[in-house]
């Protein structure tokens, strides 16, 4: 069982990560220089992907911050919603994650 300090060493490397992530979407968005027809083209589709890979970045970014106000609150590991801890197994693959199995966006709930 990693403590919560461990968790929050690990969420604010990742918060680090994307926020340099950021800056090298931002500084390739911003660097690009008018070219023929044909090059714009192409520079336009990979100013998309990156323009994704930026808000993904972002939303990932915010969990971050709301996990890490969770724990400085002592909330962090319990579910938003029914206040139940959050399975181990779970915190491992998202540690940003608010919620328990039970009530993850798109969880079924066994109900029709």
């Amino acid at each position: 069982m990693k403590s919560v300090e461990t968790r929050q060493a690990e969420l604010e490397a990742r918060r680090a990560q994307l926020m340099t992530r950021m800056e090298q979407v931002e500084s390739e968005l911003d660097s690009h220089v008018e070219k023929d027809w044909d090059d714009a083209a192409v520079e336009q589709e990979q100013d998309e992907v990156l323009e994704d890979l930026g808000e993904s970045a972002q939303q990932e970014l915010r969990a971050i911050e709301a996990a890490l106000g969770r724990i400085a609150e002592g909330e962090y590991g319990f579910c938003v919603t029914c206040g139940e801890r959050i399975d181990e197994a779970r915190l491992d693959v998202l540690p940003a994650t608010p919620f328990c199995r039970k009530h993850a966006p798109g969880a079924k709930t066994g109900r029709g």
